[in-house]
C-alpha cells in the first residue's frame, strides 16, 4: 500500500520500498511497527550491534508518524500538574527532562545523519487565546530554573507583530524546539538502520505471536521472525494481535490541511517561520512550509475517523476566524491520521513479560516522546538503564472500548466549552 496523499508524500525525498518478509529470519530483537517509536528503537539497538528486524504492516511511517504537524517540542499530551500527581514531583521533573532529551535526540540525529530533507526550522510559539501575563512569565522562569531550558516570553504586542490576529495574547517562544518533515526524517532513519545491518520489511503485518518460550516468534502471512526480544511500537492503527495493548488506548483522529501556494497573502497574517500552537486542549497548530509559500494547518480531534474534507472545512473556518485576511486562501489538500491515546494521556512504555516490551500511545505529542521512548526501551533491552520504569505509574489501564470513545468525545466537547468560556471571561 502506498502513502496517502499528504504534503509529506508530495515532497518525499526517497520513495524506496522495502520487501515483504520472505521466510524465516532470526535476530536479537524484532520490532513490530515502523513508525517513529519503532525506528528509533531499532536505530539505537543497531548502533549497539544488535541484529534487529522491523515489521511494518504498510510502509515506513505510513500512519500518524508520517502524517503529523511536524512539531518537535518538549512535553507530553498531559499537563505537568497531572503528571506530578500520578508520579510524584521529582519523577515528574525527570519525565519532563526525558521529553527535552527526546527533542535533542531528534535534532542530533538529523545533524549526525545529515538529513537535509527533514528541513528543520527553529522556533515554536505557544500562544494564549486569553490574557495571562503572569502565568506565562512564571512558566518561563520555572523552565529556566528547573531544567536550564530558557524560553522567551512574548508580550501581546510582540505576538501580534508576528501573528496578525486579535485572537492572540501572550506567548512563550521556544528557540530550541523546531518543526520538520517527519516522513523524510523517518525514511532516513530506515536507511541508516539498513546500513548498520538491520532488516526492514514492509507489507508484513504481524498475524500471530508465540511468547511462551525464551525464543519469541512473530509470524506474518509470508514468514516468521525468531528473536530473543520483541518490542511492540504500533499506535492508532494497531490490530488486536496483543489484546491487552489494544484495549489500553483509543484511536483518535486528527486532521491537517495544506493551502495553495500564496506567499504574499500568507504574509499578511503570519510573519514568522516559527511553528505556532495555541493553548487549547485540541487547539490549532500550524506553520508555513516551502519557504513561506504555503500554510499547513492542523487541529480538531474526533473519536471516529470523519471525512478529512469535511473536517478541513471546519479547520478553514477556524483559520479564517483567527485570520480574516486569509479568507481567500484556498485549501489544496487535506488528510487525517489516527493517534493512540491512553486514558491517562501519557505514553505507555514498559515490559509485558520477560523479553517483550511495548512503547506506544504518544497522544499527539510524538515527535519528541517517540524518540525518548525508543531510546529508553533500547537501553532496557541492552541492559544499560531502567529509565523506562519512570512510566510505571502510567500503565496499561483499560481505555473503555466503545464506551471509552464516547466518553473521550464528551470530554473533548467539555474541554472545548471550557476553552470557549475562558477566552470570553478571562
Amino acid at each position: 500500500m502506498n502513502y496517502i496523499d499528504t504534503f509529506y508524500r508530495r515532497t518525499i525525498a526517497d520513495d524506496k520500498s522495502f520487501s515483504a518478509l520472505p521466510g524465516t529470519v532470526e535476530c536479537d530483537t524484532c520490532i513490530i511497527g515502523g513508525g517513529l517509536a519503532g525506528l528509533t528503537t531499532a536505530l539505537q539497538l543497531a548502533r549497539a550491534g544488535h541484529a534487529v528486524v522491523v515489521l511494518e504492516a504498510q510502509r515506513i511511517g505510513w500512519g500518524a508518524s508520517g502524517r503529523n504537524g511536524g512539531f518537535v517540542s518538549p512535553g507530553f499530551a498531559n499537563d505537568g500538574e497531572a503528571i506530578a500527581r500520578a508520579a510524584g514531583a521529582e519523577n515528574a521533573k525527570k519525565l519532563h527532562g526525558l521529553s527535552i532529551e527526546g527533542v535533542r535526540f531528534v535534532r542530533d540525529t538529523i545533524n549526525e545523519l545529515n538529513i537535509a530533507s527533514a528541513a528543520p526550522v527553529n522556533g515554536i510559539m505557544s500562544v494564549l487565546r486569553y490574557s495571562d501575563e503572569q502565568a506565562m512569565k512564571q512558566r518561563a522562569e520555572y523552565l529556566h530554573r528547573t531544567f536550564d531550558y530558557p524560553v522567551e516570553y512574548m508580550s501581546r504586542e510582540q505576538v501580534q507583530a508576528k501573528l496578525r490576529s486579535e485572537r492572540y495574547f501572550q506567548a512563550l517562544r521556544d528557540p530550541q524546539a523546531f518543526h520538520m518533515h517527519p516522513l523524510n526524517y523517518l525514511r532516513a532513519l530506515a536507511r541508516e538502520i539498513e546500513r548498520l545491518g538491520g532488516k526492514i520489511f514492509e507489507s508484513s503485518a504481524a498475524s500471530s505471536t508465540e511468547f511462551s518460550k525464551p525464543e519469541k516468534v512473530v509470524s506474518t502471512d509470508m514468514g516468521k521472525v525468531k528473536a530473543q526480544n520483541v518490542v511492540i511500537t504500533t499506535g492508532g492503527y494497531t490490530s488486536g494481535l496483543i489484546g491487552k495493548l489494544k484495549r489500553s488506548y483509543l484511536p483518535i483522529a486528527t486532521y491537517v490541511m495544506l493551502s495553495e501556494e500564496a506567499p504574499d497573502l500568507i504574509r499578511t497574517a503570519i510573519q514568522t517561520t516559527d511553528a505556532v500552537g495555541d493553548n487549547r486542549r485540541a487547539g490549532d497548530y500550524y506553520r508555513v512550509v516551502e519557504g513561506g509559500k504555503r500554510l499547513l494547518w492542523g487541529g480538531r480531534i474526533t473519536t471516529r475517523a470523519a471525512s478529512s474534507s469535511a473536517v478541513a472545512a471546519e479547520l478553514r473556518r477556524e483559520m479564517v476566524g483567527t485570520y480574516p485576511q486569509l479568507a481567500e486562501l484556498k485549501t489544496e489538500i487535506s488528510w487525517s491520521g489516527l493517534m493512540s491515546y491512553a486514558r491517562h494521556l501519557m505514553p505507555q512504555i514498559g515490559q509485558l513479560q520477560q523479553g517483550v516490551w511495548y512503547c506506544t500511545a504518544f497522544g499527539g505529542h510524538g515527535l519528541n516522546t517517540t524518540a525518548m521512548g525508543g531510546k529508553v526501551i533500547a537501553e532496557a533491552v541492552l541492559g544499560q538503564s531502567e529509565r523506562y520504569r519512570l512510566f510505571q505509574p502510567f500503565g496499561l489501564v483499560w481505555a473503555g472500548g466503545l464506551a471509552g470513545l464516547s466518553v473521550a468525545q464528551l470530554t473533548y466537547w467539555k474541554l472545548q466549552a471550557q476553552d470557549w468560556w475562558r477566552e470570553r471571561h478571562a
